[in-house]
């Protein structure tokens, strides 16, 4: 597996890119790796960074600072766990509808609220997607509300009626 995946990142670094709402971003091999390979799969023990690191090669240290520089960058929210909807607290999916011009600026304020697990843009009317977790139902629809105040759009809440089990892995590069 270890290999697999050392294997993979190579071929994937040979083009450097990555798209973020338009800005092209040079990343490296491990930054692709990371983000791509553990987006699912994140080892569960008591040291699943020393636990990556051994599996890509490289240092623990290194993969700490590799996921601080892109969680600075904004590539990563958080890294930590994704509990099945209304299982630990509350949570709702959401959806503005905001002018391409502003559609950087508007995420970046949507994601600065940290009970906003991540947001991405659709090619839809309702053009920015995002997720919202917190203690309870009230303080998610506070967070709405907030979201609504502070970006002056309004928000689109669309609560889970019936589950359904989807990957949420994203191929970033194929």
């Amino acid at each position: 597996m270890a290999d697999e995946r050392k294997h993979m990142a190579a071929q994937r670094s040979r083009n450097g890119q990555v798209s973020r709402l338009g800005a092209g971003v040079a990343l490296t091999a491990l930054e692709k790796c990371l983000l791509n390979e553990y987006q699912r799969g994140f080892p569960l023990c008591s040291e699943p960074f020393a636990e990556i690191a051994a599996q890509l090669g490289v240092a623990e240290a290194e993969v700490i600072t590799t996921l601080e520089s892109l969680q600075r960058r904004g590539f990563v929210s958080r890294v930590g766990p994704v509990f099945a909807p209304q299982r630990a607290g509350a949570s709702t999916l959401a959806a503005l509808a905001v002018p391409e011009d502003r559609l950087e600026s508007v995420a970046d304020l949507v994601s600065a609220f940290p009970e906003v697990n991540h947001n991405y843009q659709r090619d839809h009317a309702w053009n920015l997607w995002f997720v919202v977790t917190a203690p309870d139902p009230q303080r998610v629809e506070q967070v709405l509300a907030d979201i609504e105040s502070a970006t002056g759009f309004a928000v689109l809440n669309l609560p889970l009626e019936r589950a359904f089990y989807i990957d949420l892995g994203f191929p970033l590069w194929c």
